[in-house]
């Protein structure tokens, strides 16, 4: 077959392909793109609130009402009692002294009531029971005259028949719902909530209940934008996944039409892969508004129209589907409910990092908040789009607009908090040597001070001491071997934080060693037995690193000769993946990190992990009740159970 007839072949099929897909067509402002999206709901008579529907009380939590709610009856609908006691016409009782005491006559001028009671005829005042005193002759001794209409709820007094109530739009809270229960109602006109369509696509997705194959990913994007509809007010229906096949996008798309939603959502799809079929399946059956919009991560958000249905394509990875739903999504929800945007509360805060942003676009990163000394200190997360763990981590959303290149380390960033501010006051900030036993730490911690909240930022050792120097941190984790001294920390807080006294604590002892695949297929027994193998190093400044470069010199081995050295990963667990993966053939690590990924493991040393505490921090609240927790038996029993932990000197402070 000639060559260049299949070269002709192969040329048409990509062109086909690329005739189904859609490349960008632009790259709009956030501003701008929403406004094209309001625009067409406009167009389409779909902008305005969604109409009401009637739901009993019991069930109209969190909606919102479609118009105002008047009251049915009076509340009260009768004058009655506020106070246990006796009911009289304040007439008689003008001639009571506290010298004379006047009698009034039981069941003719003085009438037993309890609160709540109507007021019998010919009433118009209650005295208190305690301000009273009864002869053996049934009569009522008073000392005092009383007032018209004292220690009396008036009909009407909380809210009278035909008096607005609540007003349109408006969320319902516990209290709105008792309030409209007291004035008659047990129903309410609320809004409908809108309704969405999730559409999952891609043919290595597979559901949360099966186990995923290499090259196979769970679908849980779905979940998070399902979340946020509701959590906004909305109703949320996800299809089962779809391939990837601009046939199968658009038959999807045609079911989901089928059930009348206000809003369908594609997830995935919507880049310029050769499998992002998205912008086509939306042309095919309607009008692509908008593809790409000037924002980091998210930059591929698609917006369209089907008929009168507007459609979102959601980007693949967690965090820019997340940011699209925050931006765009839930804003849209509420607006059908008649809710404003919801404005979170807003903070200062000074970065602790120099960020470098894109500079046509909106930049928004997530980060992680501590009050130290009395400044806001923000934190930047893992930046990867695909990084989950920076959405459950994240204490607020950090926002550098358009045509900045970012900011500098000390420079002030707007974050819209997704915590309150008291516990972000209440968060003891750790920067350091990774250490997998830090959340257990955290853990028992908030178990014994559930307000208390501890966070740690893998910055290797050095970084964690450079961050207490910077006034960044309240602690430090840290195993920095000195081979002048052969010991661990001590040297390097003289080197690092000479004018900041601090305090070392011992948190544990650990074994390091080298992280080999399963088996131990090379045989390895020494660091002389890597060479010629691809090495996982951690980052400059990592104590791990610091020991292996001190063992390569004991064995007078060039980090030359160690092919991957420039390799690095932050933390024991990711060196774990990396030879788990294959993508390396051996690191050094923690036994810990090892066995987590049932990986073999060659024991080198012991090595004592320390947390440096600053003076002016030691003596605060929350380094106290953390170290009341480090010294806790329950918390050492635990910590000396784990593989690879020593915790019999756990707690004490070591001694220069």
């Amino acid at each position: 077959m000639p060559a260049a007839w299949l070269m002709s072949c192969r040329y048409e099929s990509l062109v086909t392909l690329m005739s189904k897909r859609h490349i960008y067509l632009e790259d709009l402002p956030l501003d701008e793109a929403r406004a094209k999206l309001q625009a067409a709901l406009l167009a389409a008579g779909r902008l305005g609130p969604l109409p009401g529907e009637t739901i009993a009380l019991e069930r109209a939590l969190g909606r919102v009402t479609a118009g105002p709610v008047r009251a049915r009856l009076s509340s009260p609908h009768y004058h009655c009692a506020a106070m246990d006691g006796y009911a009289v016409a304040a007439a008689d009782t003008v001639d009571a002294r506290e010298t004379q005491a006047l009698g009034l006559r039981l069941g003719r001028e003085a009438h037993p009531v309890n609160t709540g009671d109507p007021l019998p005829d010919n009433t118009d005042a209650v005295i208190m029971i305690e301000n009273v005193n009864q002869t053996d002759d049934g009569r009522l001794l008073i000392y005092a005259a009383v007032a018209p209409w004292q220690h009396v709820r008036l009909m009407g007094e909380d809210m009278v028949t035909t008096e607005t109530v609540l007003q349109v739009n408006h969320q319902l809270r516990p209290v709105d719902l008792g309030a409209l229960a007291g004035c008659g109602h047990a129903t309410v006109v609320a809004r409908r909530k809108p309704r969405a369509g999730v559409i999952p696509t891609g043919g290595e997705l597979v559901q949360r209940d099966r186990r995923p194959e290499r090259g196979q990913i769970i679908e849980y994007n779905s979940l998070i934008l399902g979340g946020q509809i509701r959590e906004a007010g909305g109703e949320a229906t996800t299809s089962e996944i779809v391939d990837d096949t601009l046939d199968d996008l658009i038959s999807a798309l045609r079911a989901a039409l089928d059930a009348a939603p206000d809003l369908l959502l594609v997830l995935s799809g919507s880049s310029a892969g050769s499998h992002d079929f998205t912008a086509g399946a939306i042309s095919e059956l309607g009008e692509v508004l908008v593809h790409g919009i000037a924002v980091r991560p998210g930059h591929p958000v698609i917006i369209g129209m089907i008929g009168k249905t507007p459609v979102i394509g959601v980007p693949g990875y967690p965090v820019s589907a997340a940011l699209t739903g925050e931006l765009l999504i839930t804003p849209l929800i509420r607006a059908w409910l008649g809710l404003s945007r919801e404005e979170p509360q807003m903070v200062e805060a000074v970065s602790t990092r120099k960020i470098v942003s894109p500079l046509g676009d909106d930049d928004f990163l997530r980060v992680a908040l501590a009050e130290i000394d009395g400044n806001a200190q923000a934190t930047p997360l893992q930046r990867g789009a695909g990084v989950i763990t920076s959405l459950v981590q994240a204490d607020g959303l950090a926002h550098i607009p358009r045509f900045h290149e970012g900011v500098d380390r000390g420079d002030v960033l707007r974050v819209s908090l997704y915590r309150s501010l008291s516990q972000i006051k209440s968060t003891i900030m750790v920067m350091g040597s990774h250490d997998p036993m830090l959340d257990l730490l955290a853990t028992h911690l908030r178990l014994v001070s559930p307000a208390r909240r501890m966070i740690s930022v893998n910055v290797g050792s050095i970084g964690g001491l450079i961050a207490l120097r910077r006034r960044e941190a309240h602690l430090a984790g840290s195993h920095l071997f000195d081979p002048a001294t052969a010991t661990y920390n001590l040297p390097y807080l003289h080197k690092y934080l000479r004018d900041e006294p601090c305090q070392l604590v011992t948190f544990a002892h650990r074994e390091q060693g080298l992280i080999l695949p399963p088996g131990n297929p090379r045989g390895i027994s020494e660091i002389a037995d890597i060479r010629g193998l691809r090495y996982v190093n951690r980052q400059r400044g990592a104590g791990t690193r610091v020991l292996f470069d001190h063992l390569l010199d004991q064995h007078g081995i060039s980090s030359d000769e160690i092919t991957g050295y420039a390799r690095e990963e932050y933390t024991h667990l990711g060196v774990a993946a990396a030879v788990s993966d294959g993508i390396g053939d051996c690191g050094m690590g923690l036994r810990s990190a090892a066995e987590a990924m049932g990986l073999a493991f060659i024991g080198m040393t012991w090595e004592r992990y320390d947390l440096v505490i600053p003076r002016r921090t030691l003596e605060t609240t929350g380094a106290q009740a953390l170290l009341s927790v480090l010294r806790s038996a329950e918390f050492k029993r635990e910590l000396g159970a784990q593989s690879g932990y020593r915790s019999d000197e756990t707690g004490q402070i070591v001694q220069p």
